[in-house]
């Protein structure tokens, strides 16, 4: 039996999408309803996830794993010979989880406040912490990934927060290390397997979402 992947299409669920695909591990991808927690395989998710947010990670044996970080270290060492992240104990696996936890701190959260109405009242300063952290992340990156010439999962989980932009009204051409980031990303084959498994498409502005036909691309389950 196969791990199974709770998830919404364009959500922060697809960066360990993307990082199951760049390991090439058999993963079940188990859409969810962001508004009645149904997933499509039958199951309520909050009896999965009582938070009702994607992801969460069924393993082959049952335990479950929450929270998009910790799923893709967990992954990443199912696998260590791909060098997703470096191995326990060395100052480059600090330096992914550092970059971990900044996007997940830093961008991940107040970059979905931005789409959501509930936050209106406090959208000029969501938008103004954004662009300081986004500014400041655009001078720091390390070569083509954030930590120098090889692709890790940090670099998985920036590009989905990134392709955001068109949705939460950043603007990434004003940031062009950052925009470049974003491409070079997008142009992996692992990357673009799992956008079209999600049905994900290019717009002509170069950033992901959802055929015309479909709803706008949210950023995750609420």
């Amino acid at each position: 039996m196969a791990m199974k992947l709770y998830m919404h299409p364009g959500a922060c669920s697809l960066s360990p999408h993307i990082v199951c695909r760049e390991l090439d591990l058999p993963v079940e991808l188990v859409e969810v309803d962001r508004r009645t927690h149904a997933a499509s395989d039958g199951e309520d998710f909050l009896r999965i996830n009582g938070n009702g947010y994607v992801p969460a990670l069924v393993l082959e044996d049952g335990q479950t794993l929450t929270e998009g970080p910790a799923i893709v270290q967990y992954l990443a060492d199912l696998r260590p010979e791909a060098g997703l992240l470096p191995p326990p104990g060395c100052v480059g696996r600090a330096q992914v989880q550092s970059w971990l936890n900044f996007v997940t701190a830093e961008l991940h959260k107040p970059m979905v406040m931005l789409m959501l109405p509930a936050y209106a009242p406090a959208r000029a300063a969501l938008a103004a912490l954004v662009d300081k952290r986004l500014d400041w992340l655009a001078g720091q990156i390390a070569g083509p990934y954030l930590t120098g010439g090889r692709f890790t999962v940090a670099d998985a989980y920036l590009f989905v927060c990134l392709n955001w932009s068109p949705w939460n009204g950043v603007d990434l051409a004003r940031r062009p290390a950052l925009e470049a980031l974003h491409r070079r990303v997008a142009a992996r084959p692992a990357v673009q397997a799992a956008l079209a498994a999600e049905g994900l498409v290019r717009r002509d502005d170069g950033f992901f979402g959802p055929r015309p036909a479909e709803a706008v691309v949210a950023a995750g389950a609420q």
